[in-house]
């Protein structure tokens, strides 16, 4: 089965920096659509950023100038998270489409979730 683990969060100061990771492993045969989530208490899921295999980048225009999504050509994908607010603070999740094999659709995977904390 296809898992993905998130690694590099905790306690951050405002103004700080943190680097998120997601590994896919497993049955994978072709990645497509990465992406980062977060949600905070009593709200729902919201995209942070999102690549496309082609490495084409879409991020929420409040983490714009401040975050940046990368991908390698294996099966990880980062968030650089600069500059950082309060606001930032929440678990983060990452997301992928993965296909397990030629002829089975892709199928929507999400980590396990990470803490990001910002703290002064």
């Amino acid at each position: 089965q296809v898992q993905l683990v998130e690694s590099g969060g905790g306690l951050a100061q405002p103004g700080g920096s943190l680097r998120l990771s997601c590994a896919a492993s497993g049955s994978i045969f072709r990645i497509y659509g990465m992406g980062w989530y977060r949600r905070t208490p009593g709200k729902q899921r919201d995209l942070v950023a999102a690549i496309t295999p082609g490495g084409t980048t879409n991020l929420a225009d409040s983490v714009k100038g401040r975050f940046t999504i990368s991908r390698d050509n294996a099966k990880m994908m980062y968030l650089e998270m600069n500059s950082l607010k309060l606001e930032d603070t929440a678990v983060y999740y990452c997301n992928a489409q993965i296909q397990i094999g030629l002829g089975y659709a892709p199928q929507n995977y999400w980590g396990q979730g990470i803490q990001v904390t910002v703290s002064s």
